[in-house]
């Protein structure tokens, strides 16, 4: 094994090169952070054919959870099923004082389709609120005009890492008495008042998706302190039997006369995660920090770069009292500014800087929600504003000063060249 290791670290060596070259220069959304570390370990699992989910992923829902605080930490195949498995535990039957089917829950219009579509596919009602132009999250003083007599929950998502308005958030579900799930998939690493984000609601998701800040390639986790609703996701994630559950005494008294081996007290999915994807997950946590303050310090970087572009772009400003994990950099391009955001996009393509739409722009306008239930709640405005004229660009852990000045400088011969 030793030999094999030192194969996978030399190749990595030389072919793992993802700085920007002048000579070629590509500034990608995103570029791998994993390396011969995380393949080794990944490997390792391999090569013992032990790949089911066992050990190494409970020991990283458990390294996980200790790192931010969490009592649970219930692991998955992807940050959607993240979002499925949490919204399926707290309309289940079991649990107490959780969703009933026609229950409307708020969600932010400027917000991700698996955000959305684990609430429909419970049979529950999204409720679409616009969001605050300046952080692009969910606006509270939305959230208070979406409530009804019969909502039930709301859903927060901090925007590419920064966090919402928690204060004013929870206030308002301890005063409605609302269930507080956090959709933080793209927000590993951020904090609101020295708490990582994830750490306000009754359950909350993030995603290690290749692009993420830190990746298993597929994955994602559902945190809580509820120890009734662990247990119900550990359930729900496998089948709907007890074999990963902590406490099986009580199933398995309940029900002497059957196998404990299979076991099915409730319904179920198979969303379980990977052994080899458990190993990564361990070796990528210890490198969380240091990519996150890569990431603040580009987004740092780039804004004073484009400083005298404010009379044409908008920016993503920092929530106050938020510490932003920065997952992408954003723009909006200002509705008096005399070119449209496809045309600059266009040219960033053309110099090869990729670009994306931020998130899905607003959900209530994509086709596939038009086919079910849901509200919306005024003409969700500044959401379509993003959605029309806002876009991203890389932010990663791989940008450097080159990139930066590269995307600058093109951004510039863009405006310029419509002076």
């Amino acid at each position: 094994m030793r030999a094999v290791r030192a194969s996978v670290e030399a190749y990595c060596a030389k072919a793992h090169n993802h700085a920007f070259d002048p000579a070629k220069p590509v500034v990608r959304l995103h570029e791998p952070t994993f390396g011969a570390e995380e393949i080794n370990a990944a490997l390792e699992c391999l090569l013992t054919t032990y790949v089911t989910m066992g050990p190494k992923v409970r020991a990283f829902e458990r390294e996980f959870a200790e790192k931010h605080g969490w009592r649970h930490a219930v692991m998955v195949n992807s940050g959607s099923s993240a979002n499925l498995l949490a919204v399926a535990a707290l309309a289940n039957m079991h649990t107490k004082d959780g969703f009933k089917p026609g229950d409307e829950v708020i969600v932010p219009a400027l917000s991700w389709s698996t955000t959305v579509w684990p609430l429909i596919q419970l049979g529950l009602v999204p409720v679409i609120a616009d969001l605050d132009p300046g952080t692009l999250n969910i606006d509270p003083n939305e959230i208070e005009r979406a409530i009804g007599p019969k909502t039930r929950g709301v859903v927060i998502v901090p925007v590419y890492g920064n966090p919402c308005a928690m204060d004013a958030i929870v206030d308002i579900c301890r005063r409605r008495n609302l269930i507080l799930i956090e959709d933080c998939c793209e927000a590993l690493g951020a904090s609101y008042g020295g708490k990582p984000v994830g750490g306000f609601g009754r359950v909350a998701t993030f995603s290690f998706y290749y692009s993420h800040h830190i990746t298993t390639l597929e994955g994602g986790i559902c945190v809580t302190d509820d120890d009734d609703l662990a247990e119900t996701m550990r359930i729900l994630r496998a089948h709907g039997w007890v074999r990963e559950v902590e406490d099986k005494r009580r199933w398995l008294a309940a029900h002497p006369d059957i196998d404990p081996k299979f076991l099915f007290v409730n319904v179920g999915y198979n969303l379980r995660a990977t052994e080899p994807q458990g190993a990564m997950g361990s070796v990528q946590l210890r490198k969380l920090d240091r990519f996150v303050e890569m990431r603040r310090a580009s987004a740092a970087a780039y804004r004073a770069a484009l400083t005298r572009f404010d009379n044409l772009f908008a920016y993503q400003e920092e929530t106050p009292n938020g510490r932003h994990s920065w997952f992408g950099f954003s723009l909006t391009v200002r509705e008096s500014s005399p070119f449209a955001a496809r045309d600059l996009r266009a040219a960033l393509g053309r110099a090869n800087i990729e670009t994306r739409p931020i998130i899905a722009g607003n959900i209530a306008r994509q086709p596939a929600l038009q086919h079910y239930a849901h509200r919306t709640v005024g003409d969700l405005r500044h959401a379509t504003a993003v959605m029309q004229r806002g876009f991203s660009f890389g932010n990663h852990q791989a940008i450097d000063d080159a990139a930066r000045a590269y995307v600058a400088a093109h951004i510039a011969k863009f405006v310029e060249g419509r002076g």
